[in-house]
């Protein structure tokens, strides 16, 4: 057990048990005339933690530890989208629409991807979700069984959407859950600091918050 400086306290990380969850890094949400910006966004602010969380990526990777990527992207005839997310966004420029880099959260086309910087590796496990929350009809509770993971360091955005209720959905699991904290980000600074404090309040209710290199340290990466 390595013990890393946390709030609310310090987090106790065992080295053979965790794994790393980067939630939506997507070019639809990051990137100029994505999804993101087309909602009045400012996505700077987001492009802002890719260093960040590639670095945290590398450590993980360098410490022979999962990485497990989320996507929220739905199919191609929207099955999968219910019509209050659907409904999301402005006319035109919706979930399925044509945008900037083609059909907006659909799989397989180029706006759901990932950003180029934090591109998964061959092997690693790359999860779709039609949710806000990774768990919800998808298949990483099993992955996250099979690989044995007990812990979990959560990157990505938005904090206080996809994040937040994927550190929610693993809390209520019984996975110890720890954000990298300069590895989110929000459209909202005042969104991503209630939802850390949320998450850290009543001694961890749903889990800790550390800077990645704090982290790092703490897997000896």
């Amino acid at each position: 057990m390595a013990e890393i400086p946390a709030a609310p306290f310090p987090f106790p990380l065992d080295r053979g048990t965790v794994g790393l969850i980067v939630i939506d890094m997507q070019r639809d949400f990051l990137e100029h005339g994505g999804f993101g910006e087309s909602l009045g966004n400012d996505v700077t602010r987001l492009q802002a933690i890719v260093p960040a969380t590639a670095r945290l990526i590398q450590g993980f990777r360098a410490a022979g530890r999962p990485v497990i990527h989320t996507r929220e992207c739905h199919r191609p005839d929207l099955s999968d989208c219910p019509p209050a997310k659907l409904a999301r966004g402005r006319p035109g420029l919706r979930i399925g629409d044509e945008g900037a880099m083609r059909r907006i959260l659909v799989k397989g086309e180029p706006g759901a991807e990932i950003v180029p910087e934090l591109f998964p590796e061959p092997g690693e496990t790359v999860i779709d979700k039609p949710g806000k929350g990774a768990f919800y009809a998808t298949g990483l509770g099993d992955v996250l069984s099979a690989g044995g993971i007990t812990q979990l360091v959560f990157a990505g955005v938005t904090t206080e959407v996809c994040v937040q209720t994927t550190m929610r959905e693993a809390n209520d699991r019984g996975f110890e859950c720890l954000l990298a904290e300069d590895a989110t980000e929000s459209y909202f600074p005042e969104f991503k600091r209630a939802a850390i404090e949320m998450i850290t309040a009543q001694g961890a209710i749903v889990g800790w918050v550390a800077p990645v290199d704090a982290v790092l340290a703490g897997l000896g990466a």
